[in-house]
């Protein structure tokens, strides 16, 4: 059995709102329900977790009932960390069961149903696999005495989410003590032991944290719409 933990704790304050950012509208709905929907069209047997604020949970449910919002759902406390909070998720799966499970951003709706198909294929064979993108900006590093020099962005990748491992490894390693280092889900598995396996993400996976994100947001929804709504053309030899 399978599962996905969506993990949407954000407070907007980057976004200069007082609306949590996972709440504000895109496309005539809140951003979380678009990510919710992305999962339950890969697989509508998946177990979906949320982990949401305690203070915001109320609110989610007024917003499911406006929206008639259906999709099943388990919710459950985030945490203080991104690693509280994800380990609150995991503690909700039995211990004895032996599928994957997922770890996804909230406020990512975009993600490909290919990119969550491939995380998970992958992590069936390997145990752990995240989806990454090429850089295609120059980087340079900047060393401790304040001077920078270039390196090869070839060498690098740009981290996305669903971050897909097998329950019993992911509990294990999520029992070790927090740590600053730990930057997302892969990094405590990194820190257990645990090779972590690359797979294509998919470029309009970002996540929305700013007010320009937001822009891009509207625009990709509104973009899929016209894509949907365009009937399909036929050729026709008819004179």
């Amino acid at each position: 059995m399978n599962y996905i933990v969506i993990v949407a704790g954000g407070k907007g304050q980057r976004m200069g709102s007082e609306l949590p950012k996972q709440f504000l509208l895109i496309g005539g709905k809140p951003i979380l329900m678009h990510t919710i929907e992305r999962f339950y069209e890969y697989d509508k047997t998946l177990n979906i977790i949320l982990v949401l604020p305690e203070e915001q949970q109320d609110l989610w449910r007024e917003l499911c009932n406006k929206y008639a919002f259906t999709i099943e759902h388990q919710i459950v406390n985030g945490g203080s960390t991104r690693f509280e909070s994800s380990l609150n998720g995991l503690s909700h799966i039995p211990e004895s069961n032996d599928g994957l499970v997922g770890i996804h951003d909230g406020v990512r709706p975009f993600v490909s149903v290919d990119t969550i198909k491939r995380c998970y294929d992958e992590a069936q064979r390997t145990c752990a696999a995240i989806p990454v993108m090429p850089i295609t900006e120059s980087l340079r590093i900047v060393e401790e005495n304040g001077s920078s020099r270039s390196v090869e962005r070839a060498n690098y990748r740009s981290v996305q989410t669903p971050q897909v491992f097998n329950i019993a490894m992911a509990k294990v390693a999520f029992a070790q003590p927090y740590q600053e280092s730990f930057t997302d889900d892969a990094t405590v598995m990194e820190q257990f032991g645990c090779k972590i396996s690359l797979v294509e993400g998919n470029r309009e996976n970002i996540k929305i944290t700013t007010p320009l994100d937001l822009k891009l947001a509207e625009i990709l929804i509104k973009g899929k719409k016209q894509k949907i709504d365009e009937p399909e053309w036929t050729y026709s030899n008819k004179t």
